[in-house]
């Protein structure tokens, strides 16, 4: 039930959410403890704040009770995914471009399963990473299980 809910939210959000001038990354629709939770992730050019998250929790809530597509209660929440979410979208990787990521394979590769550094490139297919210890390396993204971003302390 979750999928069908979050492609109908995905749906209506979407032109809501590209309409006020963000980008829509994630809709999740999952049962915490007693509750269930309808959360909607938004992203933009310099990050999000808590005024862009009402800026859009407002018409998107509207809209939501307007075509109730979820007929049990929910708590509906709309935030930033994070600095260091994993990437869902070809967008995700060219804005992390220049910055330091972590990625994990589905299986190891030059016997490694993990590897941290700065993504120097992503063309759709592979992505460029430079490494402290291995210099500069290109893997194909369906090899990539997951990959974020990395904040260094």
């Amino acid at each position: 039930m979750s999928n069908k809910v979050t492609d109908i939210v995905r749906s209506i959000a979407e032109p809501i959410v590209e309409g006020l001038g963000f980008e829509l990354v994630d809709v999740e629709y999952v049962r915490e403890g007693s509750n269930w939770y309808l959360r909607v992730f938004i992203d933009k050019d310099g990050g999000i704040t808590v005024d862009d998250c009402e800026t859009v929790t407002l018409p998107l809530s509207e809209k939501l009770d307007e075509v109730d597509p979820i007929s049990r209660s929910y708590i509906f929440e709309v935030s930033s995914p994070g600095y260091e979410r994993p990437f869902k979208t070809p967008r995700d990787y060219e804005r992390a471009v220049g910055k330091r990521v972590r990625v994990k394979f589905f299986k190891a590769i030059d016997g490694v399963k993990t590897i941290e550094g700065v993504l120097d490139s992503y063309d759709g297919k592979s992505i460029t990473i430079s490494t402290d210890n291995d210099g500069e390396k290109t893997y194909p993204v369906d090899a990539i299980s997951k990959i974020n971003k990395v904040i260094i302390i």
